[in-house]
């Protein structure tokens, strides 16, 4: 049996919950502890026609012309965790569990879903379109680790762009969708779409009547009707988590900035930031999304563990963007056991420049080094300057200058300090 997913979380303010006019996006993805998430840049692209593409496990055709993105994903799969493209939509899953089967061959996996919808969407409806398409004509499913013992799930996703969010729920192929237009919203390892249907698939409602989960005739609670009737003991660590990541957010509403959410993703005590047995949060991501669409989004991530030990470092799209390799994983090729049969028998070592000079850092924190935990702080303190500067460009306080490499200067700022 497949082992019931642990943990994730994610959130978005839209005005009046967020300040500035500002649609504000995070996530934390909490994983295996010993998985490496990388920081990858893909340009936009054109593809010949005809041709394929290859996911974690499954190809499909390639689409002929791709969106700018970049990703936070294992360094292992061909898909991401969490992500936003050049045209201002932001994507991030979560596992959940249903009444319906997790199938059992290899399908795309969610991280497949939130990649593609970032490579082909527009928009977070766009992007909706494209998942819902491919997930109906293709299913999820497989591996979601790499490792032998058995660990897939089914997907919820919140996409967001600048003017609105999508809350994305799935049960094997079947659907649902919630628009959100205003306010604070977050989302955890669980279902929460109940009557407040915005989309569906067509035939949802008639596979719930036929396997005798809903008579037909009262009202159709999504929630409800799908919820596995005996869930996983962890399933109510799950829900205390999604009630304190939705009081942090309502302590807040009205006044929500990017500091804010990061201050979310790093609180502790509501299980948000996540350190537990063999899952820990591995990666986390901000974006601000101006409503004006002559400002550029900003996003921000750690490419490391524990966002409270970690720094949160701005990307900008941009024409000139430098790559930053130092947060890249090296690459195996056909050499990679994921792509070898059977799949997972060895590993190999994904660390990235970026991720093993802080992991060294966090040893030294650990221990409480007096070393370690100065420049933790100076880290701080440059992460606050950064923060501040964007909010002024952003708001005309000050110019915006060449942003492409912003980037790669904040990631190899935070390699020489800890070296």
């Amino acid at each position: 049996m497949a082992e019931p997913p642990m943990s994730c979380d994610c959130f978005v303010s839209l005005p009046p919950g967020s300040r500035d006019d500002h649609v504000i996006f995070g996530k934390n993805s909490d994983r295996p502890r010993d998985e490496v998430q990388e920081v990858a840049h893909y340009p936009a692209a054109s593809h010949p026609p005809g041709s394929t593409l290859e996911c974690t496990y499954i190809q499909i055709p390639q689409v002929e012309q791709t969106h700018a993105v970049v990703l936070s994903k294992p360094a292992w799969m061909w898909g991401a965790e969490m992500g936003a493209n050049d045209q201002g939509v932001c994507i991030g899953n979560e596992a959940v569990w249903t009444r319906e089967p997790v199938a059992s061959g290899e399908a795309l996996l969610g991280m497949d879903f939130v990649r593609l919808g970032l490579e082909r969407g527009d928009s977070a409806w766009a992007a909706l379109t494209v998942i819902t398409g491919l997930l109906e004509q293709y299913g999820q499913g497989g591996q979601c680790r790499e490792d032998p013992e058995p660990f897939s799930y089914h997907n919820t996703f919140l996409l967001v762009d600048r003017q609105e969010a999508w809350v994305l729920e799935t049960a094997g192929k079947l659907w649902v969708a919630q628009r959100v237009t205003e306010g604070v919203k977050n989302i955890s390892n669980q279902l929460t779409i109940g009557a407040e249907v915005s989309a569906e698939h067509p035939e949802l409602r008639s596979v719930a009547q036929a396997e005798g989960w809903w008579d037909g005739e009262g009202e159709f609670n999504f929630s409800q009707v799908f919820s596995p009737e005996d869930p996983p003991a962890r399933m109510e660590l799950a829900k205390q988590r999604y009630k304190g990541g939705t009081e942090l957010l309502r302590q807040h509403d009205g006044s929500v900035t990017a500091e804010v959410m990061i201050s979310i993703l790093r609180d502790k005590p509501s299980g948000i930031c996540m350190n537990s047995g063999g899952f820990c949060t591995t990666g986390s991501m901000v974006s601000i999304l101006p409503r004006d669409c002559s400002l550029p989004c900003v996003h921000f991530f750690t490419a490391t563990p524990d966002p409270s030990r970690s720094v949160f470092k701005p990307f900008v799209f941009s024409d000139g963007a430098t790559p930053v390799p130092r947060v890249v994983s090296p690459q195996f090729g056909p050499d990679d056991p994921v792509r070898k049969q059977p799949r997972f028998q060895s590993r190999v070592d994904r660390r990235h420049d970026l991720y093993k000079a802080h992991q060294v850092a966090l040893s030294s924190m650990e221990t409480n080094s007096d070393e370690g935990l100065a420049i933790y702080e100076i880290l701080m303190d440059l992460e606050s300057q950064c923060l501040s500067e964007i909010s002024a460009m952003l708001n005309g306080e000050i110019p915006g200058e060449e942003l492409g490499g912003l980037f790669f200067d904040c990631v190899d700022t935070e390699i020489k300090f800890y070296q």
